[in-house]
């Protein structure tokens, strides 16, 4: 059965894509820890992090750090974290997360119930900040 990461790649489930290749592609998170909080995916669906063939995780990591940018480009955050914990979804994910301090690294301040604006306006500044940054892989909305 499909993962419900992979459903969202095929469209079967809403998702607010900012980027997608061949390879990947890179979502905001309905529950995020703070604004603009993405999730890198790769398509091939791969449960554990640590099984990843290592051209897929390069490519991973790099689109990871292409979206971080993006964030400190769009959100001006102190840092900008990245996580790969996999509990939730057996797929693969990174979270990558702007942030003020190390504590919004903590899944505990995720906001169960962002609103749509919300996401929409994240969304909208981070496809801006990487359009302005001449990605061509940018999901237009």
């Amino acid at each position: 059965m499909a993962s419900l990461f992979t459903r969202i790649i095929q469209g079967d489930i809403p998702g607010r894509f900012l980027w997608r290749d061949d390879t990947c592609v890179a979502f905001l998170t309905i529950g995020p820890i703070r604004p603009g909080h993405t999730l890198v995916v790769p398509i091939q669906e791969v449960d554990h992090w640590v099984d990843l063939p290592q051209d897929l995780a390069m490519h991973l990591f790099a689109v990871a750090q292409v979206v971080g940018q993006a964030q400190m480009a769009a959100f001006s955050p102190a840092r900008v974290g990245l996580i790969i914990a996999g509990m939730e979804v057996p797929h693969t994910h990174l979270h990558v997360i702007p942030i003020r301090t190390e504590a919004d690294l903590d899944f505990v301040r995720a906001d169960p119930n962002p609103s749509p604006a919300s996401l929409d306006a994240a969304a909208d500044v981070l496809r801006a900040a990487l359009v302005a940054a001449g990605h061509a892989h940018v999901v237009t909305a």
